[in-house]
């Protein structure tokens, strides 16, 4: 499978001559693969807030899946750039819970994407008990609430 991604995202890269120097992957758990792209121009590969990498995210896979005949899901990089934006939601996250806990009150993230307000539910999940994460708003202006499990 790990081939047959590689060669999907080479054949896509240079149909739109976009120089990349090395294609990472990695099966991260059954039929999940994360991928980074090492790219000479990874800003054209990245787009506006991500939006290129997650069109080709959304390509990759669904021409993967065809080829593999089953469910399969790509978590597409460039250049460690999504690796660094989780690191920051989290980073902010995790200041946010240390304002929860001091004021009990509850705490709000900035709108963002569901990939990442997942990736911070799912971290802040998996490392506080005490702490209850929920998503609130609608659309483009849907932002996570951080707060005490004991609070109101």
């Amino acid at each position: 499978m790990e081939e047959n991604i590689r060669d999907t995202i080479e054949q896509i890269l240079q149909k739109i001559n976009s120089p990349f120097r090395k294609i990472r992957i990695e099966n991260d758990s059954e039929n999940t693969y994360k991928v980074n792209i090492e790219s000479e121009e990874p800003s054209l590969l990245i787009g506006h807030h991500g939006e290129n990498i997650h069109a080709l995210q959304n390509i990759v896979k669904i021409i993967a899946r065809k080829k593999a005949g089953t469910e399969i899901s790509v978590n597409l990089d460039v250049d460690n750039y999504k690796k660094r934006q989780e690191d920051n939601v989290i980073e902010l996250a995790e200041r946010k819970v240390e304002a929860a806990k001091k004021s009990n009150e509850p705490q709000s993230l900035p709108p963002m994407s569901p990939y990442f307000r997942r990736v911070v539910h799912l971290y802040l999940a998996k490392k506080y008990e005490d702490i209850v994460t929920e998503s609130v708003g609608e659309g483009d202006h849907r932002y996570l609430t951080i707060k005490p499990k004991h609070a109101g």
